[in-house]
């Protein structure tokens, strides 16, 4: 019997959620699996018990978009569990399964049929004035310093395992893992890293001076950001959710996390293909 637990974004209920779930019901038992299922979908009327202990799960499913497979990685953290990700948004660039596909896809992982992709995760911990830890995270896609609502650069003092890498005038720096470089870092000039590279990636946010550029590092290195000056709170986020605020003479310390992220991927979709067609990278189709 697998222990499969459930997680999902309610905003998708009338987005083919609720269809999803009655499947879900009726497949579950005769593929041998036990449904654990968060709270939120069970007041949906989702099948299965409350989800209360994810290190006892054997495999989880999230129902949405990238930002549920995200917040299933964040409750998974440490413990070593494949993930399914449904697609029942618009890009679903994480999540590798169409909700048309859901049956079919359920099927093929119960049989075995699939690969883990095991990506790397991040550490991220704010440490005080005093040099005291006051907060800390696990992140699957980034961890991102940036200002808040005031229209000014601010200056931010970025270093790699103790040495100065440079000081960005810019309006924040992202941190982000090779799964995490098709998302904030892509849009602020980053390149895009084969996500089961096991490298961090430095990408400045709208830097102000033209020699400032992404830098890509080594997994194993511990990546630190202080704040030389900023006229009001700075913003701390993972994986696009809120962390905390961020002062001067605070410090930003990022590093690989112990524990990967596995997601599952069925034979026959690519990486590439994947850019081709959710990011239409590779430029203009070509023409017959």
């Amino acid at each position: 019997m697998t222990r499969l637990g459930v997680i999902g974004h309610r905003g998708y209920v009338d987005a083919g959620l609720g269809a999803v779930l009655r499947s879900l019901g009726a497949i579950a038992p005769r593929l041998g699996m036990e449904l654990f299922t968060e709270q939120d979908l069970l007041e949906e009327g989702a099948p299965g018990v409350l989800l209360e202990d994810p290190a006892s799960l054997d495999a989880l499913l999230t129902l949405g978009g990238d930002g549920t497979l995200l917040r299933g990685a964040r409750l998974l953290q440490a413990h070593q569990v494949p993930i399914l990700g449904v697609n029942l948004g618009r890009l679903g660039f994480l999540t590798g399964t169409p909700a048309e596909q859901f049956e079919a896809s359920l099927t093929r992982f119960a049989a075995g049929d699939y690969t883990v992709e095991t990506r790397i995760a991040l550490h991220a911990t704010v440490f005080d004035s005093t040099g005291i830890a006051r907060q800390d995270w696990f992140a699957l896609n980034d961890v991102v310093l940036h200002k808040g609502g005031f229209a000014r650069v601010v200056s931010l003092r970025v270093a790699a395992n103790d040495e100065t890498i440079a000081t960005f005038a810019a309006d924040g720096v992202v941190i982000c893992t090779p799964t995490g470089s098709t998302a904030y870092s892509l849009s602020a000039g980053g390149p895009i890293l084969f996500p089961t590279l096991e490298t961090l990636l430095v990408t400045p946010v709208s830097a102000h001076a033209l020699a400032i550029r992404p830098v890509v590092l080594p997994a194993d290195w511990v990546i630190t950001v202080q704040a030389d000056d900023a006229p009001e709170e700075l913003l701390v986020t993972l994986d696009g959710q809120p962390g905390t605020s961020f002062g001067v003479g605070e410090t930003l310390s990022v590093s690989r996390a112990p524990h990967g992220i596995g997601i599952v991927r069925f034979p026959g979709g690519t990486f590439f293909n994947t850019l081709r067609q959710k990011l239409g990278w590779g430029g203009l189709p070509q023409r017959d």
